[in-house]
């Protein structure tokens, strides 16, 4: 049984909606919820910048918050490993928090490799329609392994990490992204710019 399933699950549960709406929260808030999903290899950036759109967005008065991978790993999806169940799961769950997220107003950026199409399209079907933003961080995979902050593509390449994108699994680009930055051409703000210009287009 994959992770997440369950062979007891309730039928007797229905969804609660609360008396705000969005379009309420919209106007106290100056603008809507969102999900503003980064995704690329690792060492692409998407960390980096996911916090200084947070940081932007928060100084302009607005609602924003970052949901980091490495961060849900230790929480939320600690109970989740790296083969391609796993992950699927993980991306479900992530999807799940961050359409909460932008139904509570808030412009949420997720940074998670994502490496598989059909999951980050189901993270699209959770979220709300036309509040999704898929931006594709996209970096040759020679300039990543030359970053490797956390020195994980050397420990992937020395065989001691398993499953690892770029590596020994696989990454599959977005076909059809709402924004593809290559971070290794352009400086952290002009790609905080491009991703802001793009939230700045959305549907209130």
């Amino acid at each position: 049984m994959a992770a997440g399933e369950s062979s007891h699950k309730s039928e007797n549960i229905t969804w609660t909606r609360g008396k705000i709406t969005p379009e309420e929260r919209a106007r106290q808030n100056q603008h809507s919820g969102c999900v503003v999903w980064l995704t690329g290899l690792s060492a692409a950036g998407k960390s980096t910048i996911a916090s200084e759109l947070e940081r932007v967005l928060f100084t302009q008065g607005k609602h924003a918050f970052v949901l980091d991978g490495d961060n849900m790993r230790h929480g939320l999806c600690s109970d989740l490993g790296f083969s391609p169940p796993d992950r699927k799961e993980n991306i479900r769950r992530i999807g799940e928090v961050a359409k909460l997220f932008a139904e509570a107003g808030f412009v949420c950026i997720t940074a998670f490799i994502s490496p598989y199409r059909s999951d980050r399209d189901l993270a699209r079907r959770i979220a709300t329609e036309g509040k999704f933003v898929e931006v594709y961080l996209n970096v040759p995979v020679e300039v990543c392994e030359k970053r490797d902050p956390k020195g994980l593509y050397a420990k992937a390449r020395a065989g001691k990490i398993e499953n690892f994108t770029g590596i020994s699994a696989p990454y599959e680009p977005p076909l059809k992204p709402e924004l593809e930055l290559r971070t290794d051409k352009m400086s952290v703000a002009e790609c905080v710019a491009a991703i802001h210009e793009r939230l700045l287009q959305l549907p209130c």
